[in-house]
C-alpha cells in the first residue's frame, strides 16, 4: 500500500531522522528499529504505525527501518530494490538488499556500529514487535561478541517524535450478515473453544485483525483493503471481551454480541487485561501472530501454549456454503475485467491510456457489481519497465503513458495485478496482455510463465501435503531454462478478509506443520519472470483445494493408492492473452488444459456480459 505523500515526503526526511536522533540520546540509546508494523502485526497499516515510512520515505509494504546516531538502513526484499533505491535517494537512509532471514542482516549491521562503549541499547516498540521475531532477535543479539547488546521494548519509540502523528481509526464496526456468513458467531467461539480445551488451554488471546474479524463475523474499514477494525479478543471459559475503540460498537450491535457471550471493552484496557490473567489460567497465545509487548505483560504465574490460533486454520478451510459465494464473486469479477478490457481493445491508439486510467477504469467496472465492497489491494499496472517491479503502483507523480489519441506510446506487455473485496469472496488475479506485436522473447517469457501456472494448477497431492512442497511445481519450467523469481508462488486468500492469508504458503520458506494443505482452502498461483528495465510477466488465478476421487476407494494401508489426495480448482475467471503465446514450447496436454480453462471461462461468463464485453470475451477464449 503506498503511504499518504505527507508521510514519505524525501525531502523532510533528514529532518525527521535528526528529531529521532536527539530522542535516541536523550534515552540512551544507540539504534532505534521500526518495522513495519502495527499492534496487530498487519500487513497493510493504519497511518499511526507508518513510522517506517515517515521517517525513511519508502513506501513499500515491507521492510524495516534502522536507526544510529551516524547512519540509517532500510531492509527489504528484491521486491522492492528498485523502488527502494528511487525513494531513499536524497534521505541519508541506505538501502540493505536482504536475500534471506531478515534478522542476520540486522545483526550484521549492528555490529559494524562504531560503539564507545562495551553495552549497547536497542530500542524497539513492543507493542508493534512481532513475539517470534523478537525471540529470534535476542537470540542473535546475544551472540554478538564485539559489544553486550540489549533489548529495550517497553516504550513507543515514536513518542514525543512524530509530532502530527495520526490518531486510532473510528470507522464503525459491522456485521457480516447471512447468507453470506454461513457459520454463526456461537458456533465459531464454540469451536474455537473445543481447539483449547484439546489444547489445555483455558483462555486465549487474539490479536490479528482478520481473526478477529472472522470469529466474530464483525467486518470494519480501519485499514486500507481489508475489511477489518482495530480490537483484540480475549476468550475466556465464562465468555469473551472485545477490546474495541470507543463508539465503534453500536448499542444494537453491542446487544447481539453480549447475547453471544461477548462483551465490548475500551479498546487501550487490552494490556491490562492480558496483565490481570489470572495465576491459574493456561493461555494460549501464537507466536506469529502476538506482539512481544503482549507476550510481556502475561502475569509470571501464568502457563502459555505458544501455537498457532485455532481460528487461523479454519479460517482458511472455507465451507462448501462459502466455496460457493466465491465462486459467484469470481464470476462477478469476471464479468467486470470482460467490460474493461473490451473497452482497452477498443480504446488502445485511440483515447489517452496511462497506467492510472488502468486503475480507475478497472475499479470502476467491479464498483458496478453486485456485492461489491472495495478493492482488496492497490491495482498493479506496470507497462513495459514497470511491470518488472512486481509491487509497483502508479502514482500521479510517477507514471507510464500507454497510448495517446494518435496511436500506442510503445509496443510492450502491460502486467495488471488487481482484485477487489465483495461481500461474499475476496479476488486477486493477474494478467499481462500484448500492447501491439509482442516479441519472440516476450512470447518465449510469457509461455515459460503459463507452464509454470498450468503445472501447479493441474497437481494433484496427498492431503496434509506442506504448501512449501508444491513451490517447485512452478518453478520447474523456468529452472529447465534457468531462469526464476524472486517472490513466493502463492499466498493464501481470505473470505471477504485479507486477500493475504495464511497458514498456507506456496514458497520457498521452510516447511512447517501448521503449513499442510487441507480442503476448502484458497490459495494463489503466481509465477512470475522480470526482465529489469524491460518487462515482466505474472499469471496468477486463484484456486480452490478439493478433495479427489481415489482411483481405489478403501485401499488397504500399505498399499500404493492408500491415502486422500487433494487437487485445484481453478476460481479466477478471466482470459489469458494467447497473443502472447509461443505455442512450440507447448505441450499437446497443456494446450488442452488451456482451451478447457478458457471454454470454462467462456461458459461461466456469458449470461454476465452483453455487448462488447460479450464479444471479447468470446473472441479471447477461442481455443489455439
Amino acid at each position: 500500500m503506498n503511504a499518504p505523500a505527507a508521510l514519505a515526503s524525501a525531502s523532510a526526511v533528514p529532518a525527521r531522522l535528526a528529531a529521532l536522533r536527539a530522542a535516541m540520546a536523550s534515552h540512551g540509546w544507540h539504534a532505534v528499529m521500526l518495522p513495519s508494523s502495527d499492534p496487530h502485526l498487519s500487513e497493510y497499516l493504519p497511518e499511526r504505525w507508518q513510522g517506517r515510512v515517515h521517517f525513511s520515505g519508502f513506501t513499500g509494504s515491507s521492510g524495516t527501518l534502522l536507526v544510529a546516531a551516524d547512519r540509517a538502513a532500510l531492509f527489504t526484499d528484491s521486491r522492492y530494490w528498485t523502488q527502494a533505491e528511487a525513494e531513499l535517494s536524497g534521505t541519508g537512509v541506505d538501502l540493505v538488499k536482504l536475500d534471506g532471514p531478515p534478522v542476520p542482516a540486522y545483526v550484521a549491521w549492528l555490529k559494524a556500529l562504531p560503539l564507545s562503549t562495551g553495552t549497547a541499547t536497542l530500542a524497539a516498540d513492543g507493542a508493534v514487535l512481532g513475539l517470534a521475531q523478537a525471540q529470534q532477535l535476542q537470540e542473535a543479539l546475544a551472540t554478538v561478541q564485539t559489544s553486550t547488546w540489549q533489548l529495550a521494548t517497553r516504550q513507543d519509540v515514536l513518542d514525543g517524535v512524530w509530532p502530527e502523528r495520526p490518531g486510532l481509526p473510528t470507522a464503525p464496526v459491522h456485521e457480516h450478515l447471512p447468507p453470506h456468513a454461513t457459520t454463526s458467531r456461537q458456533e465459531k467461539l464454540a469451536g474455537v473453544k473445543q481447539a483449547l480445551q484439546a489444547r489445555g488451554a483455558t483462555h486465549h488471546w487474539i490479536a490479528t485483525l482478520d481473526d478477529l474479524a472472522w470469529v466474530l463475523n464483525l467486518r470494519g474499514a480501519d485499514v486500507d483493503y481489508n475489511p477489518v477494525f482495530l480490537g483484540h479478543l480475549l476468550i475466556r471459559p465464562d465468555g469473551a471481551d472485545l477490546f474495541v475503540g470507543d463508539g465503534k460498537v453500536g448499542p444494537a450491535l453491542a446487544a447481539r454480541l453480549a447475547e453471544d457471550g461477548v462483551r465490548c471493552r475500551p479498546y487501550d484496557e487490552a494490556l491490562a487485561a492480558m496483565a490481570s490473567l489470572p495465576l491459574d489460567a493456561v493461555l494460549l497465545l501464537d507466536p506469529k501472530r502476538t506482539t512481544w509487548g503482549l507476550r510481556e505483560a502475561v502475569p509470571e504465574g501464568v502457563r502459555v501454549i505458544e501455537a498457532i490460533n485455532p481460528s487461523t486454520v479454519a479460517k482458511a478451510c472455507k465451507t462448501d456454503a462459502e466455496a460457493a459465494h466465491i465462486r459467484e464473486a469470481m464470476a462477478r469479477d469476471g464479468a467486470a475485467m470482460c467490460a474493461f478490457y473490451a473497452w482497452l481493445d477498443q480504446a488502445l491508439g485511440r483515447e489517452a491510456i496511462s497506467e492510472l486510467t488502468i486503475d480507475e477504469r478497472m475499479t470502476a467496472e467491479r464498483a458496478r457489481q453486485p456485492g461489491y465492497v472495495s478493492l482488496s489491494f492497490p491495482t498493479i499496472a506496470g507497462f513495459n519497465a514497470n511491470g518488472a517491479l512486481p509491487h509497483y503502483r502508479a502514482t500521479p507523480e510517477s507514471f507510464a503513458m500507454i497510448s495517446t489519441p494518435t496511436g500506442l506510446v510503445a509496443e510492450g506487455l502491460l502486467l495488471i495485478d488487481s482484485g477487489a473485496q465483495y461481500l461474499g469472496g475476496t479476488t486477486d488475479i493477474t494478467r499481462v496482455w500484448a500492447i501491439g506485436k509482442p516479441t519472440a522473447a516476450q512470447q518465449r517469457d510469457f509461455t515459460l510463465v503459463l507452464k509454470g501456472t498450468m503445472a501447479l494448477s493441474r497437481a494433484r497431492f496427498p492431503r496434509g501435503t506442506l504448501a512449501p512442497m508444491l513451490d517447485a511445481l512452478a518453478r520447474a519450467p523456468l529452472w529447465a531454462e534457468g531462469l526464476d523469481f524472486g517472490h513466493g508462488t502463492g499466498h493464501g486468500v481470505g473470505y471477504f478478509l485479507n486477500v493475504h492469508e495464511g497458514p498456507q504458503s506456496i514458497s520457498k520458506a521452510v516447511p512447517h506443520p501448521d503449513m499442510a494443505m487441507l480442503p476448502g482452502m484458497v490459495t494463489s498461483i503466481e509465477p512470475g519472470l522480470y526482465r529489469p528495465g524491460q518487462w515482466g510477466i505474472r499469471i496468477e488465478n486463484l484456486v480452490l483445494n478439493v478433495p479427489v476421487m481415489p482411483a481405489v476407494p478403501n485401499a488397504e494401508p500399505g498399499t500404493p493408492e492408500h491415502g486422500d489426495y487433494l487437487a485445484f480448482e481453478t476460481l479466477s475467471l478471466c482470459p489469458i492473452d494467447t497473443r502472447c503465446i509461443d505455442r512450440s514450447l507447448l505441450r499437446p496436454d497443456e494446450v488442452d488444459w488451456l482451451n478447457g480453462y478458457h471454454q470454462h471461462v467462456r461458459e461461466r461468463l456469458l449470461p454476465l456480459v452483453e455487448g462488447d464485453a460479450r464479444a471479447w470475451l468470446i473472441r479471447r477464449t477461442e481455443p489455439i
